[in-house]
């Protein structure tokens, strides 16, 4: 290869035996991806055709299930591509698109989750303002802030990353994540800096007002009466469990990529998978069967029609 070619693409060696495992790896992410956008598409298919889900809540899920869809094409097919392909490469420019969308998309999910943290303060803590604070206008600011402030963030340290040269072309993951400042000869310390700045706005400032929103309602909740305290586990805790799950994925991401590379390349895959695997269809699962109205329409959509 000549430098031009060398500075241009980039190889892709967090596999583990690819050669001897390509057609499982492949059959595996295929059917696991159909999956992904049938699960969730299903739920918004739903969201879409029902009016009694036509509320803020259900418009928040919609947009949580279509940035999972989203989320998981930014990965999917090129990992297909890859597992089919004798050598898995990706040229330095496609990486770093795929580094924008995956953590603009990743990071709007905290938005999404904090925008359904606060539609659930209201809905239960001010429930005679609620009609008047979660107007459609409302709701559609805060969708329009949750997919461009990340998408802002990011762009930066992607512009920055653009411009710096290469001293290395073999990244130890299977897809661009954070550790593509590793391929830099000199790391900035603007992006170095910047990334904090991400980190904190993007991560732990709408994590810590999340946490803060629940703490109000489930202290609010257990001065109430019981039906209330039965709306707000139910409607709640669904939120709850796929923060969770997300902020320890988040919580990996982060220390991960920062691992020395004597960490073992198949502990680290199968970490790196669970962003890929695990999450996407973890979401779906979660609103479909602990959401009562969805999960009713969910019975309706796959139940047989009666007898006459």
């Amino acid at each position: 290869m000549d430098e031009k070619i060398n500075v241009t693409y980039i190889t892709l060696d967090g596999f583990v035996e690819i050669d001897k495992y390509r057609y499982v790896y492949f059959y595996i992410m295929f059917i696991v991806y159909i999956l992904i956008i049938c699960c969730n598409s299903t739920i918004l298919y739903l969201i879409c055709i029902h009016q009694n889900l036509h509320e803020p809540m259900y418009i928040f899920i919609a947009a949580l299930l279509l940035n999972c869809a989203l989320y998981s094409t930014v990965v999917y097919p090129k990992y297909l591509i890859d597992f089919l392909s004798e050598k898995q490469v990706i040229s330095y420019s496609a990486c770093l698109f795929q580094y924008f969308l995956f953590y603009s998309l990743a990071c709007s999910e905290f938005f999404l989750l904090a925008a359904m943290a606060y539609d659930r303060y209201v809905a239960i803590c001010k429930p005679l303002q609620y009609p008047t604070i979660m107007r459609k206008k409302t709701v559609s600011i805060f969708l329009f802030i949750a997919w461009l402030v990340p998408a802002f963030h990011i762009t930066i340290p992607a512009i920055g990353s653009a411009k710096a040269k290469l001293c290395s072309f073999y990244l130890n993951e299977t897809f661009c994540n954070n550790r593509i400042s590793t391929l830099q000869c000199l790391k900035s310390e603007f992006i170095a800096v910047f990334g904090l700045v991400c980190m904190l706005d993007l991560g732990i400032l709408p994590l810590l007002f999340i946490l803060y929103t629940y703490t109000k309602i489930f202290l609010m909740s257990y001065r109430s009466c019981k039906e209330i305290r039965k709306k707000a586990a139910e409607t709640c805790l669904p939120h709850l469990t796929v923060l969770i799950s997300f902020s320890c994925l988040g919580v990996y991401d982060v220390v991960i990529t920062r691992v020395e590379s004597d960490f073992p390349k198949t502990a680290r895959l199968i970490m790196t998978l669970q962003l890929a695997l695990y999450h996407p269809l973890f979401n779906p699962f979660v609103y479909g069967l602990k959401m009562k109205e969805i999960s009713k329409h969910l019975k309706r959509l796959f139940s047989p029609p009666p007898k006459i």
